[in-house]
């Protein structure tokens, strides 16, 4: 089973954007596909700085070191380093925007998780249900 961090936005009741659930531990896409990750996560800030330290990196070391392996090195390096923050970067972003942190919840995949975290909320689960629309 996987862990979620379940957020709420203060005063939000449509379950489609109000509810939150992000993976707790390691992202394997922020890892594999950085910044571009982080562009679809509206991470703007995390995407240019990844993406400069990305650039940067590999500027220095062909100028400097000129070794492919020490390169790659690096760069999985930093790609695991974004991989390990990532999810953290997608807390703080909700915290900003106005969520609030309700628990944490486990579940196969995210969906079962979300039916986890609203059935041990049912006062949260009955408000968002008032305000779907047959």
């Amino acid at each position: 089973m996987r862990m979620y961090t379940a957020y709420v936005r203060h005063g939000g009741l449509d379950p489609d954007r109000d509810v939150v659930l992000v993976k707790e531990g390691f992202s394997w896409p922020a890892f594999v596909f950085g910044p571009l990750w982080a562009l679809t996560r509206r991470l703007w800030l995390a995407a240019a700085v990844f993406a400069l330290i990305l650039v940067g990196s590999e500027m220095v070391m062909r100028a400097f070191v000129r070794d492919e392996i020490a390169m790659t090195i690096l760069t999985l390096i930093l790609s695991a380093t974004f991989g390990w923050v990532g999810n953290d970067l997608r807390r703080r972003k909700l915290e900003r925007r106005g969520f609030a942190f309700r628990g944490v919840v486990a579940g196969g995949d995210i969906d079962a998780a979300l039916a986890r975290f609203l059935d041990s909320t049912p006062g949260l689960a009955r408000d968002l249900a008032a305000t779907v629309r047959p």
